[in-house]
């Protein structure tokens, strides 16, 4: 694993936050879907792009970039051309704020 990705799995887990890899190739696309949990994923390669229904925003990941999705959310997502690998935590619904929010890499 490389500097970049243990520093990302480092500080989930300072969060107290057990996430696992996640890993699409180029252009793969999620249709809209929601999940019955908060969910975080954080980019360590690649990209990709978050569509969320609600507030209408689309928010493009790179590396390092967080993404907190509250339970409920509707979401799709479309995966860069270069593929990419994130991690992933799970939360119970209720942990995270009402409203999804991108933190930039550095900022969280």
């Amino acid at each position: 694993m490389t500097d970049e990705r243990t520093d990302l799995l480092r500080r989930l887990s300072s969060e107290g936050l057990q996430a696992s890899p996640w890993s699409n190739g180029p252009g793969a696309e999620y249709a809209a879907h929601s999940h019955t949990y908060d969910k975080v994923l954080v980019v360590s390669r690649g990209s990709i792009t978050f569509g969320v229904a609600k507030s209408g925003h689309a928010f493009g990941m790179r590396l390092g970039d967080r993404l907190d999705l509250p339970a409920g959310t509707s979401h799709d997502a479309t995966v860069g051309t270069d593929g990419v690998e994130c991690f992933e935590a799970h939360l119970p619904a209720g942990t995270l704020a009402t409203e999804s929010r991108l933190r930039a890499a550095g900022s969280w």
